[in-house]
Formats: C-alpha cells, structure tokens, sequence
C-alpha cells in the first residue's frame, strides 16, 4: 500500500490518539471529578494554611513585589530615555524607598497624635457610655443584664491599644526592613526581568502573557487607588475642617490607607471620625460627618474611580469581599492591602494562562467577557505545530506497519529454499521504491 492510501487511514489513529489524550485530561487520569475538586480544596487549604504560618515572611515579600511593579514605569520611562539600566533602577528604588518611608511615617504620627489628644476625651466617652446604659434601660433592658455583658468595657482601653501599637515598633521596623531587603533585590533583577520574560514566553506564552496582564492590572490599581485615595483624604480633611471636627487631618491619613482595603475600608475609616464628632460636637454633628463621608466616597470610589481603574480590579464584588477575609486571615493585617492583588496573582496563574480553565472567567470576573477570550497566537501555533507532528507520527508508524504486513504477508521471489543461504537485502533494496514515495506534503494530508 502506498503512503497517499496510508494517509487517509491514519488520521483516525492520530484523532483517536489526540481524543484519548483529551480523555485522560478531561478526568484527570481517571480520577471522579468529585475526587478531583476534594484534592484541588485540599491543596488550597495546605497552602493557604502554609502561607498563614510564613505570613511574617510572605505577607512583606509580596507587598514589595506590589511596589516595584507599582512604580516600574517610571522605571521603562528611564531606560527609554537613554539612561543607563542601572541608575535608572537605583533612582526607582529611591522612589519606592521615599514612598515607604512617607506612608509609615505619616501612620506613626497620626498615632502618636491620637494617643496624646484621646485622654482629653476620656470624661465625654464615659458620658457618652452612661448615656447608651441608661437608653437602654429605657427600652426594657435592664442595667444588670447590661452590666453583665459590658462591664469589661473601659473607654480608655482605645488609648491604651494605641499606645501599645505605638510602643511596638520593633515589630514595624522589622516589618519595613524586610520589605526594604526585598525591594532592593528585585530592583537588581529587574535589570534582566524583560530578557527573562521574553525567553519563557517561547515555551509558555500562555502563563507568561497571565504574568503581564497581572503586572498591568496591579500596576493600574495601585496608580489609581492612590490617586483617587488622595482626593478622598483631601475632601474628607477639608469637610471636617470646616466642621470643626478634631484631629482632622489625622482623620484624612486614616481615610486614605483605608481606602486600600476593599468594601470595608471605607467603613473603617469613618466610625472613628464620627465618634469624635459624637462626643465632642454632639449627634447632629455625628450624622453630618457620616452623610458627607457616604456622599464623598460613594460618588469618587464609586461612580467615578471605576471608569478609570477599567478592569483593573478583574474580579466580582463577592469575590472581592471574599478574597478580603481569605487574605486577611493568610496574610495578616497586610493581607487586608493586599487581597485584590493576591486574588489576581491567583487568577493570573491558575485561570487565565489556562485556555481550557478560562470559563471561570464568566463567574469571578468583573467582566464575564473575557471567558471568550481567544486563545493567544503563539499558544494557537503551538497546538497546531504539536497536532501537525502527532499526524506526521501516527502516519510513519501507519506505514511501517503496513510495509510490515507486506512483508510477512507476501512471498519473497529472491526467496530460496530453506536449505540455502539467503542473502540479505541491500540498502537499495531495502530503500522504498518511486511508487512507495510520497511527495512531502503526502504525509500533512
């Protein structure tokens, strides 16, 4: 039989040796698909439960990773402009150092500050706590059973939790040189990062184009959460000037790191303003505080930021909410800043530079659309590239076979009889003739 009528022949083997292979993915090695998704928790759990155990370690290390890739335009900006890799890699990591220092030092201050103006607030906190007793006991709970579930409560504990977060300062120093040491080595090895990601994406174009979308994405939410944060802090700083609630600005800076913790920061950052505005201004000053603060963060952070961060943030507000306590409890308090850009790490890595994973997309993302996405170029030359060759396989070891069952099958007229000596074949002999060779393209058909 010659290779044009093998050809046609083959391709079933290769498309049922292709559809095997789908086979043995799609369940995972013959594995239930419930045994598959209780394996697939459990690892999550392992690792999620590993991370919450090396959190001192992890929890900095990525907040550095957050910051380089946060200021690593400035960086390309550099480079672009003829300066050389290795001052413009200093100069950035001048600027994440200054950014560094500016955020925790303006954190250390507003602390400072709220320790040393709350105990003139101690008498007005303790009214306020005898006012609510005696309310409710107005409404038929009585001040024993009231007593009983809050006589733990002390309104100078608050003073006292500050100043023991003040005092902890080793903590907090350690916390900043470890992110420091880090930032400074992934500034060396942002000098060959491009390089490095340019060569892995010629066997993995999928995962390395994930990686770059997660760059972007993180790079677009920290630029804008920042920017926007600020012009929350600014109106918040000057409505309660002009009310004249106390501490202010400290309100401001408080506001503004918590506009870094999705869906509750923004409650987070308000209760402590319109405390003070309760018990120094009374409660009609306490409900302007909070009216104004609703309206300022609802019409930036919720009308208008979004047009901007585009899909940036990448993921459901469920899920966001979500990620915010699993990163939380993993993390800790830095996994609260953390949690969106965690979440699309993960996404990145695990849905997004998987094409048979992708369908995910349609239930997490903030845009349902991208399940659809098509598959990357490179990926798709790569598949076909990997089918043309299973083929061209599958058909040489189809032709072999039936040169071997000619073979066996028919006899040999240079045969002799068995009391002779038989000759071997020649190499010419052995070679194909012109009617058993096919054209190069006999073979892809």
């Amino acid at each position: 039989m010659t290779a044009q009528n093998a050809t046609p022949d083959a391709t079933p083997d290769a498309s049922a040796a292709q559809g095997a292979g789908t086979s043995r993915s799609g369940s995972r090695f013959g594995l239930p698909r419930i045994v598959v998704i209780l394996v697939g928790l459990a690892a999550a759990l392992a690792v999620l439960y590993g991370t919450q155990q090396l959190q001192n370690l992890v929890g900095p290390m990525f907040m550095a990773l957050n910051l380089v890739l946060a200021v690593s335009p400035l960086q390309s900006f550099l480079v672009r402009h003829k300066v050389p890799k290795i001052v413009a890699a200093v100069i950035t990591l001048l600027v994440v150092l200054a950014i560094l220092v500016i955020l925790i030092g303006a954190l250390i201050w507003a602390i400072a500050v709220l320790v040393q103006t709350l105990p003139q607030y101690s008498g007005d906190f303790q009214n306020l706590y005898n006012q609510a007793v005696n309310w409710l006991a107005s409404v038929g709970i009585t001040i024993e059973q009231l007593e009983n579930q809050v006589k733990t409560i002390d309104p100078n504990s608050i003073v006292s939790v500050l100043t023991g977060v003040l005092s902890n300062l080793q903590g907090v120093l350690s916390l900043a040189a470890l992110i420091v040491i880090t930032i400074f080595f992934l500034m060396m090895d942002s000098l060959s990062f491009a390089d490095r990601l340019k060569r892995a994406g010629k066997y993995h174009p999928g995962l390395v184009n994930a990686l770059r979308s997660f760059g972007e994405g993180v790079r677009r939410y920290w630029g804008v959460t920042t920017v926007f944060g600020l012009i929350v802090a600014v109106f918040d700083v000057v409505a309660l000037a002009i009310m004249g609630v106390p501490l202010a600005l400290v309100w401001g800076i408080l506001s503004f790191i918590t506009n870094y913790i999705p869906n509750i920061g923004f409650v987070i950052g308000l209760i402590p303003p319109a405390l003070i505005a309760l018990v120094a201004m009374g409660p009609t000053q306490a409900l302007v505080v909070v009216v104004l603060y609703s309206v300022i963060n609802f019409v930036i952070q919720s009308v208008i930021q979004p047009k901007f961060t585009g899909e940036s943030v990448g993921v459901t507000p469920f899920v966001t909410f979500l990620s915010l306590g699993v990163w939380a409890w993993a993390l800790g308090p830095l996994g609260a800043l953390l949690a969106l850009p965690a979440t699309l790490l993960v996404k990145a890595v695990l849905i997004d530079a998987d094409p048979k994973a992708r369908w995910v997309n349609a239930l997490i993302a903030s845009n349902p659309k991208t399940a659809d996405a098509p598959v990357h170029q490179e990926t798709t030359r790569e598949t076909l590239s990997q089918l043309t060759d299973d083929v061209r396989h599958a058909t040489s070891r189809h032709r072999d076979e039936e040169h071997s069952k000619q073979g066996h099958g028919k006899p040999d007229p240079g045969k002799q009889d068995p009391g002779s000596t038989a000759t071997a074949p020649t190499g010419d002999e052995a070679r194909p003739g012109p009617a058993e060779e096919s054209d190069p393209g006999s073979e892809q058909r």
